[in-house]
């Protein structure tokens, strides 16, 4: 049996961003107030998280292992150095 969790009106205020981020997994919420259920929070959706890319992988996959003689710090340093 999915057990709901429970939170305060007070909870819900001043602590959001807990709230929010169980509600991003997945699970419902009973809101309170004075130990009496007033509302119930459910997510939209069941929650998928994004995967980012894998920036990395995709400089690997261009670029190889090259490695540059001269890093873009250095190239945008002598850039903003010519003005």
């Amino acid at each position: 049996m999915h057990h709901m969790k429970t939170i305060t009106v007070r909870d819900l205020r001043y602590q959001f961003p807990k709230v929010e981020r169980m509600l991003r997994e997945g699970q419902d919420i009973e809101v309170t107030k004075r130990r009496r259920v007033i509302a119930r929070l459910v997510p939209e959706r069941a929650a998928v998280e994004a995967a980012l890319p894998d920036f990395m992988a995709q400089l690997r996959k261009i670029y190889g292992n090259k490695k540059l003689k001269v890093s873009g710090a250095e190239l945008l340093e002598k850039e903003r150095d010519r003005f």
